[in-house]
């Protein structure tokens, strides 16, 4: 992929699945030694307890939310390209709810980023996920 000005390629919510091809494409740089990307699954199980699926709910402000995260990394760390992408609604067992990948000269540069973009993404961006269980029971977690 040719050298562009701003290292955000791609920033999104989506109620669709994830493609981990597309977010991959849009970190490419010809200037980029390393790549990282990070996929988070929707998994069985939560603090012992079965889980059936999971519902994403993001707040008016998410997307404008993410775009503050993905600058700030861009803009404290070497990258090269960065692309985020998250769930909303309704996810499966196994299903990606997330995926984020950044670009960097060198390889421990994009482990950096990639683990910065996501660790901030999860605390600072307002998505909220509803966990329902086996059980019936349901579960929201990071909503305040």
């Amino acid at each position: 992929m040719p050298d562009t000005a701003d290292p955000i390629r791609l920033l999104a919510l989506r109620d669709t699945p994830l493609s981990l091809d597309e977010v991959y494409a849009a970190v490419g740089d010809t200037a980029a030694g390393g790549t990282a990307v990070f996929v988070g699954t929707v998994r069985d199980h939560d603090g012992g307890r079965s889980v059936a699926s999971l519902e994403y709910t993001a707040h008016p402000t998410a997307e404008a939310e993410l775009r503050r995260v993905a600058e700030k990394v861009a803009a404290d760390l070497p990258v090269r390209a960065l692309a985020a992408v998250h769930r909303v609604g309704l996810l499966e067992i196994t299903e990606p709810a997330v995926i984020v990948a950044v670009s960097c000269p060198h390889r421990a540069e994009a482990f950096a980023a990639c683990r910065r973009l996501i660790d901030d993404l999860k605390q600072e961006v307002p998505i909220w996920k509803r966990q329902v269980f086996a059980d019936g029971e349901q579960e929201w977690v990071g909503a305040c």
